[in-house]
């Protein structure tokens, strides 16, 4: 087995409909509740909204290691994160996810799809993504294959 760089521990009570969730070190405490769009009240965070925060960061992270691998500046890097939950033909759910990235220093087009695809490969989110749901990418407003 590889050598463990950094394990996040949290506890969930109550799930995602009047739940609550808290890491262990107490740096993210959340009350979990069904957006208004599925029927709950909205007053709350829920598990599509976490894991959007989530990629978008750690796709940023991934960007500034192709960047420096690159030895490309990308500058303020913006991403604009989309979750979505849907429906599957056997009654189950599966995310879809879509990755705006914004690399206001780097104005070639091929140059900012080449760094975000490469990123897409090193991210871990991406990686444990990869082949179970559709992550859909752009780069400066330009789509990622």
């Amino acid at each position: 087995m590889a050598r463990v760089l950094y394990t996040a521990e949290a506890t969930v009570t109550g799930g995602r409909a009047n739940g609550h969730g808290r890491t262990t070190d107490g740096n993210l405490d959340v009350q979990l509740r069904s957006p208004k769009e599925m029927g709950g009240e909205g007053d709350g965070t829920n598990p599509e909204q976490l894991f959007a925060v989530g990629y978008a960061a750690c796709f940023e992270g991934a960007l500034g290691v192709i960047g420096r691998r690159e030895h490309a500046e990308a500058g303020d890097v913006s991403i604009d994160s989309r979750v979505s939950l849907l429906p599957t033909e056997d009654r189950g759910f599966k995310l879809a996810v879509e990755l705006d990235v914004t690399l206001p220093q780097i104005q070639d087009p091929e140059q900012a799809i080449k760094i975000v695809a490469a990123a897409h490969q090193v991210c871990p989110y991406s990686n444990a993504t990869r082949g179970n749901i559709d992550v859909v990418l752009t780069a400066n407003g330009h789509a990622v294959d």
